[in-house]
């Protein structure tokens, strides 16, 4: 059995960020994730903001890392290769309550550090966002927007380029402590893992890997919000995301939101589930989608509807079901050698790293590993060809004539990319894996003509069965058979299917 200096549960967005910390020094280092891919979780079901910090309340946890991390994202999305805009932020209002919530919620994110914040009047909206609802706003400058899943596959990728190792298909069942060894066992159902340290960041089951790891099962609860994704075409009308004045309680209701990419999300709206993976869409709340929605964009319109999803926030709650800090803890007394992430949600995405640097700090306090030396943070990122000039993309197609062949045409990806995503340093090869590295699938058909070719690909390239093909989840299995008779899974690839 192989020992390893530190297990990390979890490659969300704060998963991987604490790998790639840990990266920085002379460390064994395995990432377990019971998933087929990073973010597959809360980290990839959000608004991709990178919040500015002023809803948060004062001293606590999740203010102090969202304003360093926010301050910091222009230097994070350099290293990393990840799209990024700091676009800023309206925060509108409508009535004499709305003014009175946003000079409220000013008041806090002054006090936590956030800059530039300023009261404008319907003509300034008009000429900051002419699409944009509202009587008065916020202007928060320090906002932007993110693609979270592009973020989290950069720290993974960085950090699996700086010599930690992600394990797949690893759902952590037990963990048992073993003093006299000075080791933990963790175990899955594929194999047992031995190490002397783990960091629970398993996001949504943080609370069950807290009580393996001998810390309080936290309450925890799940606020369930549903989003609509807009086309391209809708994203010429909104440059600047667009939120409703905050409650009391400093949560927003539906708010629209453009893409690094040029779509536009309206949503979340909130409600509370009991189901972990409660990631179905109703009716009546996209209904009221478009209602809200409506309020904040103008160009809120039925015919540029391509897609919907939902994500689920599960905060950690007192016994009044009041909504409680992050808890980032370790106890060397009690229970040595680990460090525990729970009720990280929104602002997870923001805090990821600043989270990551207190989680590491523990461990560094009672080990102090020496420094990697030959820790590189910068990660390459190639350039898209939708992104290309026309000499660049001739350049691309010369040197490599698969940059030729256009593979998903709403998105403009090209075979070479698809190839290229295939063999990613993460060795993920779901289909949508190849999505979320590529935006191949995201355009107007969501897939309609591309993802067949993308299917045949994976095959190629990995020399596998069609019924051997994943679209995300263990045994989400894209084929289950040929559809013509005479034909063999061998044999059949376009004659597969689906399940």
């Amino acid at each position: 059995m192989e020992q390893w200096d530190v297990i990390v549960i979890g490659a969300g967005v704060v998963g991987s960020a604490v790998a790639r910390e840990l990266a920085r020094y002379q460390l064994r280092v395995a990432v377990l994730e019971k998933e087929l891919d990073v973010a597959c979780g809360n980290s990839s079901r959000n608004t991709g903001m990178l919040h500015a910090g002023f809803t948060y309340k004062p001293g606590t946890l999740k203010a102090e890392c969202a304003v360093e991390g926010n301050k910091e994202f222009d230097q994070v999305a350099a290293e990393l290769g990840v799209p990024f805009k700091r676009t800023g932020k309206l925060v509108v209002g409508f009535t004499d309550h709305d003014m009175e919530n946003i000079l409220k919620f000013k008041a806090i994110g002054e006090q936590n550090g956030v800059e530039g914040m300023r009261i404008i009047d319907k003509a300034e909206i008009e000429s900051i966002e002419p699409h944009a609802g509202g009587e008065f706003a916020m202007y928060v400058p320090s906002s932007g927007i993110l693609d979270p899943m592009a973020y989290t596959i950069a720290l993974a990728d960085n950090a699996a380029q700086n010599g930690v190792k992600f394990f797949f298909d690893r759902k952590v069942t037990a963990i048992e402590r073993y003093i006299a060894n000075n080791c933990y066992l963790v175990y899955t159902p594929q194999q047992t893992f031995r190490t002397k340290w783990v960091i629970n960041c398993a996001g949504a089951y943080a609370s069950q890997i807290s009580e393996m790891l001998g810390y309080p099962n936290y309450p925890v609860r799940g606020f369930k919000g549903e989003y609509f994704v807009l086309d391209k075409k809708a994203g010429q009308f909104l440059k600047i995301p667009v939120y409703p004045a905050p409650n009391n309680r400093g949560g927003f209701s539906t708010h629209a939101t453009p893409t690094v990419d040029g779509n536009i999300l309206v949503g979340p709206d909130s409600y509370v589930t009991e189901d972990w993976e409660d990631y179905k869409c109703t009716k009546d709340h996209l209904d009221g989608l478009i209602r809200d929605g409506s309020k904040m964009f103008k160009q809120m319109r039925r015919e540029y509807f391509i897609r919907n999803f939902a994500g689920i926030r599960w905060k950690r709650v007192d016994e009044e079901g009041n909504v409680l800090d992050f808890k980032l803890e370790s106890d060397q007394q009690h229970n040595p050698n680990t460090v525990n992430l729970v009720g990280i949600e929104s602002p997870g995405v923001t805090c990821a790293l600043p989270l990551a640097r207190r989680a590491v700090a523990r461990l560094v306090e009672v080990e102090k590993p020496s420094v990697n030396e030959h820790f590189d943070p910068h990660r390459p990122a190639p350039k898209r060809f939708y992104d290309m000039t026309h000499e660049e993309q001739a350049a691309a197609i010369a040197e490599d004539p698969e940059y030729g062949e256009i593979v998903c045409r709403c998105e403009t990806v090209t075979r070479a990319e698809i190839r290229r995503a295939i063999n990613n340093p993460l060795g993920v090869h779901t289909v949508t894996g190849i999505k979320n590295r590529t935006r191949a699938t995201m355009g107007r058909c969501q897939g309609g003509y591309c993802e067949t070719r993308i299917t045949e690909m994976i095959e190629e390239e990995l020399g596998i069965k069609p019924t051997d093909v994943r679209y995300n989840h263990a045994g989400s299995y894209m084929f289950t058979g040929p559809v013509r008779s005479g034909k063999t899974d061998d044999s059949a690839s376009e004659g597969s299917v689906s399940a």
